[in-house]
């Protein structure tokens, strides 16, 4: 496929009015605000979890702070393996949500119920609606978005404040990039392997390698450029804010995506370069 095939019309609706950033929506999801980008942070998770920052505060480096968070994690919400094993007596294993479930899953099939719940923290959080999830989504009523909304509010899923769990995790990586990854970084470089534009909604073409797209509202780029081009025989290159940073491959120890040099991030409008690989 061309880079730039003619899109279908883009819908007008992006995302709610409201969001839990502090930041209007319309300028989040604006390529205005990957060029000039503030910090985000989700209302409350840092005043609610003193304890949390305070240890991360101790920590020498990275792979220090990742274990306390981990640790601070497998206490709040019970997800660690002795509490994940069979119940007592009944054969049953006890099951509780957990953000390294999700992360997993999303490494599988992002379109997956697993991504769906991402991408509904995402909504529920940052305020932008997504773009893609199995099919494009353009109207809100249409059966890809009830098939969407389903699979991202399943019980499965939502059994142990999972966004309560993801907002930690927003603001760990947030917190990360601050003190050890990029002190006073604004932006990275980020790459995107693709083979159509399906998935994003191109906005403008600005020139025969450029573009404006729409962003699905959580997308996955590499920092490194040869992973990115296993995807997709056209590589994105994008200047991506960090505070739309969810996730980096680095973050923690163990993981399943160390191996794909990944980053999750929160989408909107975003220029690319697109070039083949």
């Amino acid at each position: 496929m061309k880079p730039f095939a003619t899109p279908e019309a883009a819908p007008t609706a992006i995302g709610h009015s409201t969001n839990l950033v502090g930041v209007p929506m319309d300028f989040l999801a604006h390529a205005g605000f990957n060029d000039q980008p503030v910090p985000l942070h989700i209302s409350g998770v840092r005043e609610m979890n003193p304890a949390l920052f305070e240890m991360l505060s101790l920590a020498a480096d990275l792979a220090e702070a990742g274990e306390a968070f981990t640790c601070y994690m497998m206490a709040m919400f019970g997800i660690d393996p002795e509490q994940r094993e069979e119940g007592r007596g009944n054969g049953q294993r006890r099951y509780r949500s957990s953000f390294l479930r999700l992360i997993k899953g999303w490494g599988y099939d992002s379109n997956g119920p697993e991504g769906a719940v991402l991408k509904g923290w995402v909504e529920s959080r940052f305020g932008i609606f997504p773009t893609f999830h199995k099919a494009p989504i353009r109207q809100i009523s249409s059966r890809t978005w009830t098939t969407y909304v389903e699979e991202k509010m399943s019980s499965r899923f939502h059994n142990n404040a999972i966004y309560v769990q993801l907002d930690l995790l927003y603001e760990f990586c947030q917190w990360a990039f601050g003190r050890f990854v990029a002190p006073g970084a604004s932006h990275l470089t980020l790459y995107r392997g693709v083979n159509s534009f399906e998935e994003h909604q191109i906005i403008e073409r600005i020139d025969k390698h450029n573009v404006l797209l729409r962003l699905n509202n959580l997308t996955s780029f590499s920092s490194d450029r040869d992973i990115a081009g296993c995807f997709g025989d056209t590589i994105l290159t994008a200047k991506i804010p960090v505070p739309k940073v969810a996730f980096f491959n680095t973050l923690l120890a163990t993981h399943p995506l160390k191996g794909e040099s990944e980053y999750l991030v929160i989408g909107g409008e975003c220029r690319v370069h697109a070039s083949y690989f």
